[in-house]
């Protein structure tokens, strides 16, 4: 007897549909893509309607020639891929290799990976929607020829191996815009006045300096000591009573279900997880995990998502187990409208697929970082169908008896019912006032003035940049997270504690292309790409046309370039060093792995030197090592180079021999656990920076954050350079924190 075939993306994939249904059906796998544009190619034939040349990589021929001979013996064969374009790509690239009937071949989807999803797409199979399929065409070939005829300029004018996208060099764009806002950011001081108070009752409150004769005195009104001490001398010996006491019920709502931009954030925030992690670990969740006696089961819907939807079913069933497990009281049914870009409604939000899989019931059968995942997940989505959290606030005006008069302000707030709040992630802080009442005296304990500076705007954390990607409508769910990993991966941004620092050859590559190509990484242009791959997907225009309109501007441009651009006025810069080996002036040059002091006398003299960050020569440092034979290949000799992640030692008979060692970039402080080992800069297998003891696996002292070789006045452990200019405790639970002189850049 014929089976019918199943064909997915994934194995985990094929093994929980497998499991949903019966001998008649045969699930295989085709390991994602199976046919791409070639890699040592443009492969795009630009003169003949930039019709794609198409190759099947090596490593899928034989996945090929099985699902080849498994359509050939079937009685239908239906396309199960995702339900976005890219799977609607993958399924028409497998129509074109089967070289079967049309009449033969069908196409399901779904959101979720459940037996009443299977079965109802099954039910209902269609066509392929070759419109999905142009719009992922349109932007695949897009993507190839801006990247592939970009980039060997950016080899030619800058240095090798660097890169260009469409997508990629706009999130670039925003973090260099964002790290030159910081470095041209002047601090503005301010100050601010708090004052304590004890009413008869005897429990004291705390309230801020809110007017001045009725008017306002806003956070950064107040800009000298000088200013303090002249109200704190109209405030000596005041007397102080209530003026006013304001109560009222505050409703706070529950959040939509997420979306995947939603979801990358959060999980940013609030687990630390990459966009990369997180989608890698969804898509583990979606296709299924081993539930013991339940088999493979998949947990939540499709995780490349922009909509709020959520299905009538899931609203019915989350409703039941809110209602039996706090309350009729708790459960409110809420529809939530899509505000993205370009959003497509007909998908869902991501959710559980069944509200009773909830996070303790499965937690055994899941890895960590599963766990976590999916139960922010499942708590969003829960919480998202509960009754909002009603509040009770309190604000009290304590006014003094002073020619000019001042007021103190206090607020608090106490929850009165917690509604969607029982099962949510979200926090509350509470601060209960005492019971006062209007013209009431109070008496003055403390009046505490505190001086403070604006801070720079924060380097973007994926979370961050995720979102501003998403305000441009730059992108779409499935990009976010190839996109932050592309842009690390090669070298143009690096982690600096959980934040996105650009590299000195990233503000090279991006002056050049918003100077040169702006249109490239112009935000409203990429945003409005964006727009059209939806009309192409809608069916609202043809993917040729919007390709040529592009291109033809796009090549004569590039053209002109190649032939202006000049490599060294790009790529260096005078100074005042002179080479004391040749006599020539040096030259600030930025090569791939960032900049450095160079002869210019090249190539005759090599003479190069290490800068630092304010392009002061960086102190000569022996290095040991240098010189002394491999110990690999016992022929070479080890020599100093310059990768990504700064200097190591290797041998200079590479590529024969590939011998590498790191340089320890020490700190200068002792190791606070052994107090032999210096605590030294190291990197993750992931290229986070991280310092630890020199003397590891003997002693496993390690910290996230630079040490600054201080201790903690309050702990006595060590002083680490914070967020924002701070300098904060070592100590997850101590609270000391101070103003830094000045923050140390990374190296």
């Amino acid at each position: 007897m014929q089976k019918d075939l199943i064909i997915v993306e994934s194995p985990t994939k094929a093994k929980t549909i497998s499991r949903f249904l019966g001998k008649e059906y045969r699930v295989e796998s085709s390991y994602g893509h199976i046919r791409d544009l070639p890699k040592s190619k443009l492969g795009v034939d630009v003169e003949k309607d930039f019709a794609p040349q198409y190759v099947v990589p090596t490593g899928s021929r034989k996945i090929v020639t099985g699902l080849k001979k498994a359509a050939a013996s079937a009685d239908q064969v239906y396309f199960a891929t995702d339900e976005d374009r890219e799977g609607e790509a993958i399924s028409w690239h497998l129509a074109e290799l089967l070289e079967q009937p049309a009449t033969k071949l069908k196409r399901i989807a779904f959101h979720e990976i459940t037996e009443e999803a299977i079965r109802e797409a099954l039910a209902h199979p269609r066509q392929l929607d070759l419109r999905l399929v142009d719009a992922q065409q349109a932007r695949r070939i897009l993507d190839r020829l801006v990247g592939y005829e970009l980039s060997p300029l950016l080899w030619k004018k800058v240095a090798k191996g660097l890169s260009a996208g469409r997508v990629q060099s706009v999130a670039v764009r925003l973090i260099v815009e964002r790290e030159r806002e910081i470095q041209a950011f002047k601090p503005q001081e301010y100050w601010s006045l708090e004052a304590a108070f004890t009413p008869p009752s005897g429990q004291s409150f705390t309230a801020k300096l809110a007017k001045r004769d009725g008017a306002t005195i806003d956070r950064l009104d107040l800009t000298s000591k000088a200013e303090v001490d002249g109200i704190l001398e109209h405030l000596n010996g005041a007397a102080y009573r209530v003026a006013e006491v304001q109560r009222k019920e505050v409703k706070r709502h529950p959040l939509p279900p997420y979306t995947t931009s939603t979801l990358q954030q959060d999980a940013n925030r609030k687990l630390g997880f990459s966009s990369r992690q997180t989608m890698s670990l969804a898509q583990q969740l979606y296709e299924g995990v081993e539930l013991g006696s339940e088999g493979s089961v998949g947990l939540i819907t499709y995780m490349r998502t922009d909509s709020f939807n959520l299905a009538k079913k899931f609203m019915g069933e989350a409703g039941n187990l809110i209602e039996a497990a706090f309350g009729q009281n708790y459960h409110q049914p809420r529809t939530y409208q899509t505000k993205s870009k370009g959003a497509q409604e007909a998908h869902e939000a991501i959710r559980p697929t069944d509200p009773k899989h909830t996070p303790e019931s499965v937690k055994v059968f899941l890895e960590d970082r599963q766990f976590k995942l999916y139960d922010l997940i499942w708590r969003r989505a829960i919480a998202s169908q509960m009754r909002e959290a009603v509040m009770d606030s309190t604000s009290v005006d304590v006014v003094s008896n002073t020619s000019p008069v001042y007021t103190f302000r206090a607020t608090g707030q106490v929850t009165k019912f917690d509604g969607f709040l029982k099962v949510s992630t979200e926090s509350v802080k509470e601060s209960e006032l005492p019971m006062l009442n209007r013209d009431e005296t109070v008496t003055l304990k403390e009046l505490k003035p505190e001086q403070h500076f604006t801070e720079p705007p924060a380097r973007y954390s994926e979370a961050g940049l995720v979102k501003k990607l998403e305000e441009y409508g730059i992108g779409r769910p499935s990009t976010y997270a190839p996109t932050i990993a592309t842009v690390i991966d090669r070298g143009y941004v690096e982690r600096i504690e959980k934040r996105l620092k650009p590299t000195d050859i990233a503000t090279i590559v991006n002056d050049l292309l918003v100077g040169h190509f702006p249109e490239i990484v112009d935000y409203q242009f990429t945003a409005k790409m964006e727009q059209e791959f939806d009309e192409i997907a809608e069916g609202g225009k043809d993917w040729v046309p919007v390709i040529r309109e592009f291109y033809g501007p796009f090549k004569q441009h590039l053209t002109t370039k190649e032939e202006t651009l000049n490599k060294k006025e790009l790529t260096e810069q005078a100074t005042e060093y002179v080479c004391e080996k040749s006599g020539h002036p040096m030259v600030i040059k930025y090569g791939r792995f960032g900049k450095f002091l160079a002869c210019t006398g090249y190539p005759e003299c090599k003479n190069t030197k290490e800068l630092n960050d304010d392009n002061t020569i960086a102190a000569e440092k022996k290095i040991e090592g240098v010189g002394e034979t491999c110990p690999q290949c016992g022929q070479g000799q080890l020599t100093m180079k310059r990768g990504r992640f700064g200097p190591f030692l290797g041998c200079n008979r590479y590529p024969d021999c590939k011998y590498i060692k790191n340089i320890q970039k020490g700190t200068g402080v002792t190791c606070p656990q052994c107090g032999q080992g210096e605590i030294i800069e190291k990197r993750s297998r992931y290229g986070k920076v991280f310092y630890s003891c020199n003397r590891y696996p003997e002693c496993k002292f390690a910290l996230w954050s630079k040490p600054t070789g201080e201790k903690c006045p309050e702990s006595g452990d060590l002083l680490v350079y914070g967020a924002k200019g701070t300098i904060r405790c070592s100590s997850k639970t101590c609270k000391y924190v101070k103003q830094a002189e000045q923050q140390p850049q990374p190296t």
